[in-house]
């Protein structure tokens, strides 16, 4: 089975921590030139250093300043970054961080435009930036992670299930539209999954409810048939898994991650 990624280009947002670092790594391990892009400089350049260098004499990495919150400032660090390196992409990996929690009949407007903005518009510039470059290559993977609520909404995540599922749509639709071309566009759906957001949201539940946040971790876990959160590392397996020649006919999917958490099929 062939998932070797030598020679390939691949960007990989929210790439210094989490779901998105432990995709850059495994992408880096696979032999692909990885660009990381989040908002802290410090935390790009601790990321870039770790990424594996030895799968080939050409391999580099490097990484994009840039806050998702401001689309405008997005495709500015975009021109800057492509007139400085000059190369074209064949895998991009769409992930930024999730909403915060709350009701949808609670959330404000503004808390659903933030949530476009960062998650489907961003999305939207990455794809329209890096897609001539993947046409021209005859070989593209847009891998956007987002979330199981696009099949079950989860409780107390309005935003984030409105939102996640206007992602999936948009996904859809752009891989009707490019599969032709040697481009995949597809949906890794993390369950719970052990990051800062889902401490996070332990936390504030566990204040909310005045319960120890070990027992709502572990009421969370018991909800899960395999008893037990998923590693980021998993995460990236999959998303590794369909940025590679061997997926190369699975196109326009929704792949949950998440230990057979989501109920439905």
């Amino acid at each position: 089975m062939n998932i070797d990624l030598t020679g390939k280009n691949a960007f990989v947002s929210g790439g210094s921590q989490g779901i998105g670092r432990a995709v850059a790594e495994e992408l880096a391990r696979l032999g692909a030139n990885v660009t990381i892009a989040a908002r802290t400089e410090t935390a790009l350049i601790d990321a870039v250093v770790g990424l594996n260098m030895s799968s080939s004499p050409f391999q580099q990495h490097d990484y994009v300043v840039a806050d998702y919150s401001e689309p405008e400032k997005l495709k500015s660090a975009l021109n800057r970054h492509s007139k400085k390196h000059n190369k074209q992409y064949q895998i991009l990996v769409n992930n930024a961080g999730g909403p915060p929690q709350g009701l949808a009949s609670e959330a404000t407007e503004e808390a659903f435009l933030a949530a476009f903005n960062t998650h489907l518009i961003c999305n939207h510039i990455l794809v329209a930036h890096l897609l001539d470059g993947m046409k021209q290559s005859n070989y593209g993977r847009i891998i956007n992670i987002i979330s199981t609520s696009v099949k079950q909404p989860l409780p107390n995540l309005g935003v984030s299930n409105t939102i996640r599922g206007a992602v999936a749509s948009w996904a859809k639709t752009l891989a009707n539209e490019l599969g032709q071309f040697g481009i995949t566009v597809n949906n890794v759906l993390p369950g719970a999954t052990e990051t800062q957001r889902l401490k996070a949201i332990i936390d504030l539940k566990s204040q909310k409810t005045k319960t120890a946040a070990t027992d709502v971790a572990g009421h969370m876990m018991a909800e899960i048939p395999m008893k037990r959160f998923a590693k980021p590392e998993e995460v990236a397996n999959a998303v590794a898994f369909l940025a590679s020649p061997a997926a190369s006919y699975i196109n326009g999917i929704n792949l949950p991650v998440d230990g057979g958490r989501t109920s439905s099929l």
